[in-house]
């Protein structure tokens, strides 16, 4: 797939995530990327509101990792939110089980700050790269790598 780009704000955050969900349902593992505030997390709760999620979607950033529970979409029942803004390192991940969240055929693994321990993405995903324009708009890059 070629990178696809979507400029998207705060008030069509909705049609961006619904598009986003379209092309990536397919892919388990996604990456986020993008610098401190430029929205990663409204994203992803923006995409688990798309598909359904009834839990309380927040950062994961002291927890690592959320789990988020989705119905009606194939065999894939559950949203793993993970961020790893705090992890070092892949040992220090694989440390912390996030390995084990990654390769479920049950579930999705959303990952922000992925970069910090990107060798633990050993097969195919979805990378989301989000651009800060201004104050209120976004754009998104969409690639499978």
């Amino acid at each position: 797939m070629q990178a696809q780009k979507f400029t998207y704000s705060l008030a069509t955050l909705n049609d961006a995530a619904k598009a986003l969900w379209a092309i990536g349902e397919e892919i388990s593992v996604w990456s986020f990327v993008g610098e401190m505030g430029a929205g990663k997390t409204t994203l992803i709760a923006a995409l688990c509101e798309h598909v359904g999620v009834q839990d309380a979607i927040s950062s994961p950033t002291y927890a690592l990792v959320n789990e988020y529970h989705l119905g009606g979409h194939g065999q894939k029942n559950i949203i793993y939110h993970a961020d790893w803004y705090r992890l070092k390192d892949a040992k220090e991940a694989r440390n912390a089980g996030m390995e084990e969240i990654l390769y479920q055929h049950n579930a999705y693994a959303f990952i922000e700050w992925a970069s910090n321990a990107i060798e633990l993405l050993q097969k195919t995903f979805l990378k989301i790269e989000i651009e800060v324009v201004n104050e209120e708009d976004r754009v998104m890059t969409i690639s499978v790598v």
